[in-house]
């Protein structure tokens, strides 16, 4: 008979529990690894609120960091018991997406992101690793696993939104939303050399964290129509870039609208709750004639990509971890994953240890 672990499930929509399962076997390509660390993302709020059709018992979770436990008999590279990320996109960098490049849409439409989504979760004691040989990434002796989680997920997603806006050095760059994932950008745009980081964030808590990874300036959607603040704040000229951090129609419109003609807007929040379309607003969108670019993407994975954040994570020139408003044992799992439902005591990210 199996070993069991405790794995976090969505039951049904609206419900979570923590139940029994068996510790997995690995398959030939596959790693088991051990949890040590993991953290709680709005996109399984998402998820259990019903924007994702997952079937009852799937386990959730898709940031999480440990060590090796079992390798399956093709994978070589790695030892048990080692240190390792696991990014929460993991392409088989084999079939025509990841050829071509889009490895977060591997084998479809968003299907890189196979977490919950077409597997269990790693929200979880031990979980399984898909192609690990490309999928697990050492995690160096000096970064600690509090820090090493936040690559899986939110800054590769919110750096992707940066270089999904094609920034370059010097340019002005409005970041919709400081959230995870906003923050994240704020931290890409600035590291990408952006000559003015505008970030709109309502939150006090969020908008000092926003100052304290490079935003210049905050726009308050609170005391005002973001979209007339930015436009003074640029002499009614708009910003070069904007990124869309929130996932609704009104703040994706108002990306439209503050970015120039020959601008880009680069999209990386999650739509799939509010059910109502995005609109192109005709007159920003130049009647379709305007040379804007609306970038959309996936969060990024694959080893090289974790071992690149590591490595600016190791150097000290990227610090995330002043995201981490709140940190809990697994056991108190449901308690975290209310709080960051419900986003009361200004939560941000909750650290969920093993």
């Amino acid at each position: 008979m199996s070993e069991s672990m405790r794995a976090f499930v969505i039951e049904e929509v609206g419900r979570t529990a923590v139940v029994d399962k068996p510790i997995p076997e690995p398959g030939p390509e596959e790693a088991i690894v051990r949890t040590t660390a993991a953290l709680i993302c709005t996109s399984d709020v998402h998820t259990v609120k019903g924007a994702l059709p997952v079937p009852g018992g799937r386990t959730l979770g898709h940031e999480s960091v440990g060590v090796v436990h079992r390798l399956g008999s093709a994978v070589t590279g790695f030892t048990e018991g080692q240190r390792v990320l696991v990014g929460a996109v993991t392409p088989c960098y084999r079939c025509t997406y990841c050829q071509r490049g889009f490895t977060s849409q591997c084998g479809g439409a968003l299907g890189g992101y196979k977490y919950t989504t077409q597997m269990d979760g790693n929200m979880a004691e031990y979980f399984v690793v898909p192609a690990a040989a490309a999928n697990l990434t050492p995690i160096p002796d000096d970064v600690p696993d509090a820090k090493a989680v936040y690559a899986c997920d939110m800054l590769s997603t919110g750096f992707m939104g940066v270089e999904h806006s094609y920034l370059q050095f010097g340019e002005t760059v409005a970041i919709f939303a400081q959230g995870p994932v906003g923050l994240s950008a704020t931290i890409g745009a600035h590291l990408m050399g952006a000559g003015q980081v505008i970030a709109v964030e309502s939150r006090p808590e969020r908008q000092a964290l926003a100052k304290q990874f490079g935003a210049d300036l905050i726009v308050d959607f609170t005391q005002g129509d973001p979209v007339e603040q930015i436009m003074d704040l640029t002499d009614g000229v708009g910003v070069d870039a904007a990124i869309e951090a929130f996932g609704f129609p009104q703040t994706f419109e108002a990306c439209v609208r503050v970015t120039k003609a020959g601008g880009r807007v680069s999209n990386i929040g999650y739509h799939g709750e509010n059910p109502n379309p995005l609109q192109l607003p005709l007159d920003a969108f130049g009647l379709g004639m305007n040379d804007k670019a609306i970038h959309t993407g996936l969060c990024p994975g694959g080893s090289e990509r974790m071992a690149r954040l590591l490595r600016l994570m190791q150097s000290g020139r990227v610090d995330p971890t002043p995201m981490t408003t709140h940190t809990f044992g697994f056991d108190e799992i449901e308690l975290a994953f209310d709080l960051m439902t419900t986003k009361q005591d200004n939560i941000i990210k909750p650290l969920i240890t093993f």
